[in-house]
Formats: structure tokens, sequence, C-alpha cells
């Protein structure tokens, strides 16, 4: 509708001289695109020959560094994958969007990795698929809602069943659940995003929902699984945790058989934290709603506890957050206490 308004107020030698310049700003555009992505990768390779000079870290942060992830995580898969020597060279991620931000981009750019991607919206992969990456590199996208009774025929069909090198989970709802059911694929690490507004004590997850869509719920804060629940779940599955990003939403988990590689170099091997905040108010409008204040918010909402099976309201799971991470999310507590009522609580 306004380019039609706007061809009817253009006089028309001037509107189809500007339509004559449309392919021209179009590839100038494009071209400027690619620059930036080659200016991108260029720096990333450089962060890349740095860390993997380092022998040992304090936490996984210390190595991060960020290209196309969304925090550091390029940086930190970066340092896990070389020294890792003969990690296969693929990878399984899921909940990309249109993959221009996510935890494997830089493996395919940078290392060739070949790799699976899924996302449950058609439009978004087929905008990846449109990019130049999707012939450069040995990619399969794949649009599909993923839920725990399909996820392993989904891997296997396309050609990922067996040892991979990572297999990243991001789904921002059944995570727990559809990590829980993958058995096709063996990977030598696992990253899965986790909501730290469910604390660190308790080992919570939300219930199954193969429907579940994490904006149901206005906040946006009611997703996904708490790093307990996926702790426990690893060690079921013969997993350590290495630690997380320094944004505190992103756990770092490595098959056990190759824990003494890392047993020395990774000093604190716990999860941080999230100081975000990405609430939203009724309106639709961040709320800035930072530190245990979040749980208010979902308070009514259910959760199970992974360990004893019980489900219950997520008020009722008592305390949830250790010392250390109250200590760590003391300012969002401060910061939270100004807003007004345009909070949620259910």
């Amino acid at each position: 509708m306004l380019k039609r308004l706007l061809r009817d107020l253009c006089p028309p030698l001037l509107w189809r001289a500007a339509e004559s310049l449309r392919p021209r700003v179009d590839s100038l555009g494009a071209s400027i695109a690619e620059t930036d992505e080659r200016l991108m990768l260029l720096a990333g390779v450089q962060a890349a020959l740095s860390v993997r000079t380092v022998d040992r870290v304090r936490s996984l942060p210390d190595v991060g560094f960020r290209v196309f992830s969304q925090f550091d995580e390029d940086g930190i898969i970066e340092w896990l994958v070389a020294n890792l020597p003969g990690i296969p060279a693929s990878f399984v991620e899921f909940g990309v969007e249109d993959y221009s931000e996510a935890n494997t981009r830089f493996l395919l750019r940078h290392r060739n990795w070949r790799g699976l991607i899924m996302d449950g919206s058609e439009t978004l992969v087929e905008r990846a698929k449109a990019h130049r990456l999707y012939w450069q590199n040995d990619l399969t996208a794949v649009a599909a809602f993923i839920d725990r009774d399909n996820i392993n025929d989904l891997i296997r069909t396309n050609g990922f069943s067996g040892e991979i090198g990572i297999l990243s989970i991001d789904l921002d709802g059944n995570d727990y659940w559809i990590w829980q059911a993958i058995t096709v694929s063996d990977p030598w690490l696992v990253i899965v995003e986790y909501n730290a507004v469910f604390g660190d004590l308790r080992p919570l997850t939300i219930p199954y929902d193969p429907w579940f869509k994490r904006d149901d719920h206005a906040s946006h804060l009611y997703w996904g699984a708490g790093i307990g629940a996926l702790e426990r779940l690893a060690e079921e599955r013969g997993y350590v945790l290495l630690g997380s990003n320094s944004a505190g939403n992103n756990a770092f988990f490595l098959r056990k058989d190759f824990f003494p590689l890392f047993e020395q170099r990774v000093t604190d091997r716990s999860a941080r934290p999230s100081l975000y905040r990405e609430s939203r108010a009724t309106d639709g409008r961040l709320s800035y709603i930072g530190g245990a204040a979040r749980r208010n918010i979902i308070a009514g909402m259910a959760v199970v506890d992974v360990r004893t099976g019980q489900t219950m309201r997520f008020a009722d799971a008592g305390d949830v957050y250790s010392d250390r991470w109250k200590q760590a999310m003391g300012a969002g507590d401060r910061k939270s206490t100004r807003l007004n009522s345009s909070h949620i609580t259910i």
C-alpha cells in the first residue's frame, strides 16, 4: 500500500528512475552484507587462533567470543573442539530460526563441519536455505515442529545417526524432554539452553506439552528446564557439566569418557545465573524485571521435579536459588523493586 501511495505521489519519470536503481541498490546491500560476514569471520579466525593457545581456564567464559552466536558460545565451542582430538566434524542444532544467529554457524564457516539444522518455521528455514552458505557448505535445513515422538526420525532420516560432534538444543520449551528422548545420536558435546529463573537447587522443568509455545505466557519467562534438571539428565545419559556461557543461559555437557581431557583444565564448572532482563509486560513491551523477582511472575505455573516426578506450582518448589546465585542476582533484585503494576503474575 505504501509503495502504491509513493508511486501515485511521484512524477512518472522520477518513479521510473527510482525503480531502475533498485537492482543496483539491492546488489550493493548484498555486497555490504557479504563484506561484513567476511570481516566477522576474519576476526573470528584470529580469536580462534588465540583461544587455542589457552591450556587452562577458571571457567568457560574465559575463552568466550562471539561471531554468530548469541553471546560468547563461539569461543567456548572453538576451545572445546580444539582440545578434543578426533571429534566428529558434524553437528545437529535445532531452534535456529533463520540461522543468522546460532551456536554452530561459526563451526560451519570456519571449520567446514557438516550439519543438520531445524526450526519450526518454514519461512525461516527457507530464508536459511536462500543464503549462500547453504550451497557453500554441507548443510541440511529442515522445517519441523519437534516433539519427543518425531525427533529420532528427523535425525535418522537426515543422516545424523551415530556419533556426532555437537548436539545443540534451543527450543525454548520442551528442551529437557527432547534431549531425554534422543537415542539415535551419540554426541561428544551437548549444548542446552537452560532457564535460570528455575534456579539451581532443584531439578525443575516445565511439564511435557507437544504444542508448547513460549509466548503462550505473556512474560516469556515460562519455558524450558532449569540447570538442575539438565544436570540430572546429563548424569543419567553419561555426560558431565563443564560450565555455562557468561550470560547464564547455555550449558555445556561433555561425554564422560572424554572428561579426563578437561578435568584439570576447567576450575569452576558450575553454571551461572542469567542477569539479562527479557521479561514482557501484558502489552508485549519489555518490563525489565531482573534477578530472583522474575520468579514471582510465573509463581503459579506448573513445574515438574524430575527427581521425584512431582508436578507442583513453581511457588511451592521452596528455595530454588543458591546463595551464590542470589549474590550474583542481587542487582537484578534491586532494580526490580522500581517496577510497577504492569507486571504479570499468574
